[in-house]
């Protein structure tokens, strides 16, 4: 029956890379009964970086979850953008041995996909909030509440079964973080 808030003291950032892959782990494992609310900083990939981070939740019997992850391609503030490099990044929830949300982002500095309208649009900043639950009507509230995010800014709710996935697309990570913290608080 334990309740636990894990965060981060201060974003994760992956430099510039003379070849090497920069890698990073995180196995997250909640007991039946337990509930994990993940709200770590978020990710900020440097121009030149080559990065691998994957985030493996693994829920026992009726384990709770929600949790987010934001990621930065480039410094937006300090005018840089994600010309150079390659990041991927990974989120795995898994309900006893069984898959429920496989994500896997992959972003080629200087690619098509960062700029074109199906992709990232020019926007830097993007967003996943995953939320494990068989609450009924989460996704219809959470589209209420969100209906109107900040010029420039995308936001999607989906509900897949006992998954609630939010996704944020803009400039801001202070911006995802208040969207993903609107929902978090329902």
């Amino acid at each position: 029956a334990a309740q636990v808030l894990l965060t981060t003291p201060a974003a994760t950032k992956f430099y510039r890379s003379s070849g090497a892959t920069a890698r990073q782990t995180q196995t997250l494992r909640v007991a039946a009964g337990a509930a994990l609310e993940w709200l770590p900083q978020e990710t900020i990939v440097f121009d030149g970086a080559q990065m691998h981070s994957l985030t493996r939740v693994e829920l026992c019997g009726d384990a709770g979850f929600i949790g987010w992850e934001i990621l930065c391609l480039g410094r937006p503030a300090a005018g840089e953008t994600f010309v150079r490099g390659t990041c991927r990044l990974d989120f795995e929830a898994w309900r006893d041995g069984i898959p429920l949300y496989l994500e896997r982002g992959r972003y080629e500095g200087g690619s098509e996909l960062l700029h074109a309208p199906w992709g990232l649009h020019g926007r830097p900043v993007t967003g996943n909030l995953v939320c494990v639950t068989k609450q009924p009507g989460l996704a219809e509230a959470v589209r209420a509440a969100v209906a109107e995010p900040a010029a420039g800014v995308l936001f999607g709710v989906s509900h897949l079964e006992d998954v609630l996935i939010c996704r944020y697309l803009g400039a801001s990570t202070q911006q995802a973080r208040h969207l993903f913290s609107r929902v978090w608080s329902m």
